[in-house]
């Protein structure tokens, strides 16, 4: 799944398995104060950011909106949230989201969290499926999903999920559900790249950064994109989300890789697991 695509400004997209192409790099918003969503967004749009990615639980959609006004073009993903799954909610929902962002069709839509115990992700993929056949979103997929969840929606539309957005970052790697993605032709997105910023401080993150003359944020970066990830850090500072964006001029060794595989750690996830997830 090397379908990396560069930009003229020597970016990179990726190839979705229905045609379409996402940015490699985008702007994740979540936790960005909905009254300095705007001001953010537009910044990094002018640094050069192809994409952003928020969420209904983030509440600021219509900042998102605000930002990309004279950006049309810009990538725009968004998420329905676990009160608003269901066949008929998840229609309204995204409705209402295409309101907020100021567009009439989306680039792509995903389901938050799985939520089994609430029994109704099936309908909502079967919604978002609806969406995507009528023309109304470009591209559909999942966020947090498991095998299990991923094998059933699949079973019950035939539909693949273009994207599956996990939690991902050297200390959480996710190595067996990436194989499972990667074998049904379902890229991987990793949220909370920089493991809350944790890895940042590590030894071996931090001799690479040294030997490569980068930030060790640069080089967790840069190890999502050399692992064919797609990728959304956040910040909210300027400095800080230009240089995220400057690490497509450098590349990290055989051995830097191998060095932050072993980083990988049984307990690494920081987050909610999909499967007992309570919101």
């Amino acid at each position: 799944m090397n379908d990396e695509v560069p930009y003229l400004d020597n970016q990179t997209r990726i190839t979705l398995n229905d045609g379409r192409v996402i940015p490699q790099l985008g702007l994740g918003v979540w936790k960005t104060p909905p009254e300095e969503t705007a001001t953010v967004v537009r910044e990094a749009v002018k640094l050069g950011y192809h994409s952003v990615d928020t969420a209904r639980l983030y509440r600021n959609e219509d900042g998102v909106g605000e930002g990309l006004a004279d950006y049309p073009d810009v990538f725009v993903t968004t998420k329905v949230w676990n009160d608003e799954q269901g066949y008929d909610s998840t229609l309204r929902a995204y409705e209402e989201s295409c309101r907020l962002l100021r567009r009439p069709v989306l680039d792509m839509y995903l389901i938050h969290w799985p939520m089994p115990e609430q029994g109704q992700y099936v309908e909502t993929w079967k919604a978002l499926v609806t969406l995507q056949k009528e023309g109304r979103v470009k591209s559909i997929g999942v966020s947090n999903f498991e095998p299990e969840h991923l094998s059933r929606i699949m079973d019950a539309t035939g539909v693949v999920p273009a994207v599956n957005q996990i939690e991902l970052h050297p200390f959480f790697q996710q190595k067996a559900l990436r194989a499972f993605n990667e074998q049904h032709n379902i890229r991987t997105e990793s949220w909370r790249p920089l493991g809350k910023g944790q890895v940042l401080d590590n030894a071996t993150i931090g001799e690479i950064a040294r030997s490569v003359g980068r930030t060790p944020a640069q080089v967790i970066i840069r190890w999502h994109l050399q692992s064919g990830l797609i990728v959304i850090p956040k910040s909210a500072n300027l400095k800080r989300l230009a240089e995220n964006l400057d690490v497509f001029d450098f590349t990290l060794t055989e051995n830097d890789m191998e060095a932050i595989a072993k980083l990988d750690r049984e307990d690494g996830r920081m987050g909610a697991h999909p499967m007992t997830a309570r919101f």
